[in-house]
């Protein structure tokens, strides 16, 4: 599968929309179930993020997203929602999640 899917992303004549949703659980997977170290998991993740043939919506806020995850060692969705409040502007969040307080550009605010 993986060799097929390889020669898929490769084709550059093509375009493939890689969603928010899909690269949190790709990274999820990649981690939990394959056990791939966090720094060679952004790795990948930002290598996909950059074949012409991949699309996104906000490619600016993922890899941020995959630098906080990565640098900063928060699971990926607490980095995406880090790189989203700073993205909007919306510094403050609303999270349980204390890892978040690591970051100085947002404000962590328990419900």
């Amino acid at each position: 599968m993986a060799s097929r899917a390889t020669a898929a992303l490769a084709r550059e004549d093509e375009e493939y929309l890689l969603t928010d949703l899909v690269l949190a659980e790709c990274v999820y997977v990649l981690e939990s179930f394959y056990e791939v170290e966090r720094s060679h998991v952004a790795e990948l993740m930002r290598s996909a993020i950059s074949l012409p043939s991949i699309k996104t919506l906000d490619s600016s806020t993922l890899l941020r997203a995959l630098e906080v995850y990565e640098t900063n060692r928060l699971d990926f969705v607490e980095a995406y929602l880090v790189a989203q409040a700073e993205t909007t502007g919306v510094r403050e969040v609303l999270s349980f999640d204390r890892s978040i307080d690591r970051i100085d550009t947002v404000t962590r605010r328990e419900p």
